[in-house]
């Protein structure tokens, strides 16, 4: 274990954001998205089996055995807290580990718009954060929890799998519950919850019909409730949720969403001039317009909806990532490399604009 102990030691003291690990093969850890061997010793079978039994919770081994990978929170004190995955591949274990830093980190040190500042202080419906695998979901929402615990007097309950951030009351009163130690599943402890007399409801993760069904009607009764989603924009995650649901349902989840739905929040991280990562944010804001557009199903014409819902706080990526260029924050060059739509942010960069989204909405 002393090893295992050095290489989480080694990512934290690098500022890397993961570390690999894998019978037979070098230690890697992600340093600003690279990926660098670490110079020690190879793991062996044996050596990976040791470690396993040292970190796998006691609550999770029985499902780890039977389904030979689990995701858990590691804490290895006084260095960091770790999301860990451990999986199988080509017959041995192999270990993913995400090293979360024990502050959450302020709206200004994540470079993040105000807007979201607002969104956090709303005081009921739903807000979702979307964005693929490492984009910072968690950490903004985090931020956002850490912005509410500083400022409002709020009963916060989170559901999380694994706890990533470790919040310490404030102003709030926060209890963070993880999945199958302190509650069944994401629909079981959503199910629970609304006995526990919150104000704001965080869930981990979106998964299912029956997960979102709960988050609804704990919107419905005047709760906030902060949850995330993989997907690539905004205007894609309605459709998403959408998708949780039999085609006989989604007329109505269609509405009920239309009624609760605050903001989707989605975030793509993109490189800085100085070697950091910063977010490139769009914003979906639920406006009267938005509002009708979800209910009469016109979820292809939401990205116009935002491109020109400035006065209301929306944004896309491209305006966004072009504000990040005239700041001189990110390359020219980066931001095409992330823009959703190239072609029209290199016209803007030009200084040229050809607004269609007032001509799409009518």
């Amino acid at each position: 274990m002393e090893l295992f102990k050095k290489i989480c030691a080694a990512c934290v003291e690098a500022g890397a954001s993961d570390i690999h690990l894998k019978v037979d093969a070098p230690v890697i850890l992600r340093i600003s998205r690279q990926l660098i061997a670490l110079e020690c010793p190879y793991p062996t079978e044996e050596w990976m089996e040791n470690v396993l039994n040292h970190i796998v919770p006691k609550h999770a081994r029985a499902r780890f055995e039977q389904d030979r990978e689990i995701d858990f929170s590691y804490h290895l004190p006084h260095v960091a807290r770790f999301r860990t995955n451990v999986f199988q591949q080509r017959g041995t274990f192999a270990i993913a580990m995400r090293y979360v830093k024990t502050k959450v980190p302020s709206f200004q040190e994540l470079g993040l718009p105000e807007q979201i500042k607002k969104i956090a202080e709303a005081p009921r419906g739903i807000v979702l954060l979307a964005g693929t695998t490492g984009s910072g979901k968690s950490t903004t929402l985090a931020a956002m929890i850490e912005h509410v615990n500083e400022n409002f007097k709020k009963h916060i309950v989170t559901l999380e799998d694994p706890i990533e951030y470790v919040f310490e009351d404030n102003q709030c009163v926060i209890e963070q519950r993880e999945i199958g130690l302190d509650t069944q599943s994401f629909a079981y402890g959503l199910k629970n919850m609304l006995r526990q007399d919150p104000d704001i409801i965080m869930v981990g993760e979106m998964r299912d019909s029956t997960s979102f069904s709960a988050a609804i009607s704990a919107a419905d009764t005047g709760h906030l409730v902060l949850s995330t989603v993989h997907t690539t924009n905004s205007a894609q995650s309605v459709g998403r949720i959408l998708d949780f649901f039999v085609a006989e349902e989604r007329d109505q989840i269609r509405r009920q969403l239309a009624a609760t739905l605050k903001a989707v929040i989605c975030q793509r991280m993109v490189g800085t001039v100085d070697g950091r990562m910063t977010p490139a944010v769009e914003i979906l804001i639920n406006t009267p317009t938005v509002k009708k557009l979800i209910e009469d199903d016109r979820l292809e014409t939401l990205p116009a909806a935002i491109e020109t819902g400035g006065e209301d706080g929306m944004q896309n990526f491209n305006q966004h990532l072009l504000q990040l260029v005239q700041e001189g924050r990110v390359t020219e060059k980066e931001a095409l490399n992330k823009a959703s739509n190239p072609q029209a942010l290199e016209m803007n960069l030009r200084g040229i604009f050809l607004s269609t989204g007032r001509r799409i909405l009518g």
